[in-house]
């Protein structure tokens, strides 16, 4: 799948504050990640990276979603144990993970299983100019921050 293939998909997600269709959205800049997991060591890492900077992103008008397979509910009391203050989508059918071509087989204990590969993509008016493939959950938020004043300069 090539960068120019991937585009937002014009259909509605459940988040931790309502619905959302990411092709209606009145933003300039868009950033989308995606984490295996809620409340586990890289993606609390990750999630409160995003949150912690979250202001530095608003001045940039950019909007942020993390996204995994986990319900509404298990984002929600993510949110409210990390005091998260970015959107969470919830992805349990696996559409936006299958559309963004997230699902990759892992290596959990000596098992093979299909899982999320930590994933960020960033979007200008809809269209994608910049994507991270195989993050390292520690310092990724501030890498993507400095990446999109590069792309706005």
């Amino acid at each position: 799948m090539t960068a120019d293939s991937i585009i937002l998909p014009n259909q509605t997600f459940p988040t931790t504050t309502g619905e959302v269709n990411l092709s209606n959205l009145e933003t300039e800049w868009l950033i989308i990640y995606f984490y295996p997991k809620d409340s586990t060591p890289g993606c609390t890492t990750q999630a409160v990276g995003f949150s912690c900077l979250k202001d530095q992103f608003d001045a940039l008008n950019t909007t942020i979603y993390g996204v995994s397979r986990d319900s509404v509910k298990a984002h929600q009391n993510f949110t409210t144990k990390q005091n998260l203050t970015i959107d969470l989508i919830s992805d349990k059918d696996e559409v936006l993970c299958q559309h963004f071509d997230v699902i990759k087989e892992k290596n959990m204990y000596g098992k093979k299983v299909m899982g999320i590969e930590r994933s960020t993509f960033i979007f200008h008016n809809g269209k994608l100019v910049k994507e991270y493939r195989k993050v390292k959950a520690a310092g990724h938020a501030e890498q993507v921050l400095e990446d999109l004043k590069a792309l706005q300069a």
